[in-house]
């Protein structure tokens, strides 16, 4: 069953990089008492996420931040040190928090996952943007096709967010 808006996220365990290593981090530690923008990618360094989908959270964090939002996380089916990598690489660091999901566990109890491995790349993150106000989804946009991210993308958030600023 896949997530919508008024649900809970599941319980999972991401892993992220610390000063002294990877460390757990449960959707509770990250997501309790906090409004967050989650990102689901199917890859880091995928030409889409990495040209298209992530420089626009880097590059719009500011504003994001601006109507309320304590957190950009990105979260992919790829390895701790993957991501910390493609932080780097793109310039994530201090704007947007990466957060490993290494077996696809998360992706799979959201129904946001789909079988890549006809290309090689196994079980992998459907591409979306959501907004999470205390574990709780309060607004979704999911791709059709993985190698778009127009409806998950930096801007229309930014326009989902600006409505609810102003419905408020």
């Amino acid at each position: 069953m896949t997530i919508k808006i008024g649900d809970r996220l599941p319980q999972a365990t991401f892993r992220v990089s610390t000063a002294d290593g990877p460390a757990a981090k449960t959707t509770d530690d990250y997501f309790r008492g906090r409004k967050v923008v989650l990102v689901g990618v199917p890859g880091a360094f995928t030409p889409t996420c990495d040209r298209n989908h992530l420089p626009g959270f880097v590059q719009r964090a500011e504003e994001i931040k601006a109507l309320g939002v304590d957190a950009i996380a990105v979260t992919s089916v790829n390895d701790v040190f993957v991501l910390k990598a493609w932080g780097q690489s793109a310039g994530a660091d201090g704007k947007v928090e990466m957060l490993a999901d290494g077996n696809g566990d998360f992706a799979k109890a959201m129904g946001l996952s789909f079988d890549g491995s006809g290309h090689g790349l196994g079980t992998r993150s459907q591409r979306y943007a959501m907004v999470v106000e205390d574990g709780v989804v309060t607004a979704i946009n999911v791709e059709d096709v993985p190698s778009k991210a127009d409806a998950s993308s930096a801007e229309n958030l930014l326009k989902s967010l600006g409505e609810g600023q102003q419905a408020a």
